[in-house]
């Protein structure tokens, strides 16, 4: 997996790095086990300091994305949620309100939202479990 740093974008370098992680898992690009660079390569790769590398890679092992096996490196997580399903429903429900409220200033109609959540939704891995957490 390759990623990207855009220098002149206004979003940090941090976050434009989390954000590709955090989107390469959720797509299936990275998948669980998957091993990523160490800090110290990925920092000489992308030519960026390594204490952000080292925190993104805090940041999404804190939110369970990735974990961190001592002198192994640092590996994509199994997915799973500590968090409730209402929790996480809440969650989801004030990121979809986000982009209903961008869409609106933008200027798109219900539908046309929908349609465009259908089509990207088709690039995404979705969990095969049908299990309910609590």
């Amino acid at each position: 997996m390759e990623f990207q740093i855009d220098p002149t974008s206004r979003l940090p370098i941090y976050r434009q790095l989390r954000n590709q992680i955090r989107e390469a898992v959720a797509r299936g690009r990275l998948q669980p086990g998957a091993r990523l660079p160490s800090v110290r390569e990925l920092s000489r790769r992308l030519v960026v300091n390594p204490n952000t590398i080292a925190r993104v890679y805090t940041e999404l092992e804190r939110e369970g994305i990735l974990h961190t096996r001592p002198g192994l490196g640092v590996f994509v997580a199994e997915p799973k949620s500590e968090l409730t399903r209402k929790v996480r429903r809440e969650r989801l429900r004030e990121q979809v309100d986000q982009l209903l409220t961008e869409a609106v200033h933008l200027g798109f109609a219900a539908h046309e939202v929908i349609q465009l959540v259908k089509e990207r939704s088709e690039q995404f891995q979705w969990p095969t479990s049908s299990r309910k957490s609590p």
